[in-house]
């Protein structure tokens, strides 16, 4: 019988290895990680983010989940935006619980500062420690690739979900074209190491980086899987011609 493994970019390693390996990442680059963020994507990742922040459309007296949520880019996004909205109708205060696998990155994002409707935890996307039923919306941002099984982060999600809740994620994808998958892997695989080596001082990290978003199911398989944790009317949204994708469920 064939052992289980899991992916950690180009490897196949035991899967109760992974976390450690994915949290020895995140150790190395959590201080240099927004910068390389900006650099990598030339500042687009932002308007990416942007846009997933919008469909979220996070409400005064909403909770939402921003799992992977690290240095806290999409979590002050969604406070701001709810901030916005109670300004305009009154209503109770938003509430964001940031919950990363990494102490390290989230250490990060508090050192960044945090607003007042930010909760910070350290946690397991496949057993995230909230009760059933707790939010109104649950979100994750390039970091569903990095965990050990997708499918108990997917049940995960549908779990601490109330019924009618929405579920947003945000992921490198595959590009439309084979022409467009061509530049992008140049890209990917020449310049983004290097990047990471000159800035972060780190290769490795970067090295990985790549190769786990060609490990990552395309826009199909993925939305094939949200439906399987139990999500209806899923579907999903290009960006950038496919380099990112942002998937969509409801919990109903």
């Amino acid at each position: 019988m064939t052992e289980p493994s899991a992916t950690f970019g180009y490897q196949d390693v035991d899967p109760a290895a992974k976390p450690s390996l994915v949290r020895g990442v995140f150790d190395r680059v959590a201080g240099r990680y927004d910068l390389m963020n900006d650099l990598m994507s030339a500042g687009v990742h932002r308007l990416w983010k942007d846009a997933m922040a919008s469909r979220l459309n996070l409400q005064p007296g909403e909770t939402v989940i921003d799992c992977a949520g690290g240095t806290g880019d999409m979590a002050r996004l969604y406070a701001k935006m709810a901030r916005r909205a109670q300004q305009r109708r009154g209503g109770l205060d938003a509430k964001v619980v940031v919950v990363d696998y990494n102490a390290e990155m989230i250490a990060a994002g508090r050192q960044r500062g945090s607003e007042p409707e930010i909760v910070w935890a350290v946690g397991d996307a496949q057993g995230l420690p909230l009760p059933d039923a707790c939010a109104d919306a649950y979100s994750i941002a390039f970091g569903i690739r990095n965990v050990t099984e997708v499918a108990k982060a997917l049940a995960e999600a549908r779990r601490v979900l109330k019924p009618g809740g929405r579920f947003l994620c945000l992921e490198f994808s595959r590009p439309v074209t084979e022409a467009l998958q061509k530049a992008y892997d140049s890209y990917s695989f020449n310049v983004i190491p290097r990047i990471g080596e000159l800035v972060a001082k780190d290769r490795a990290s970067y090295q990985y980086l790549v190769e786990s978003i060609r490990r990552f199911p395309d826009q199909r398989t993925f939305a094939a899987l949200i439906e399987d944790a139990g999500f209806r009317r899923v579907g999903y949204t290009n960006y950038s011609a496919g380099v990112a994708a942002l998937h969509h469920g409801w919990a109903i």
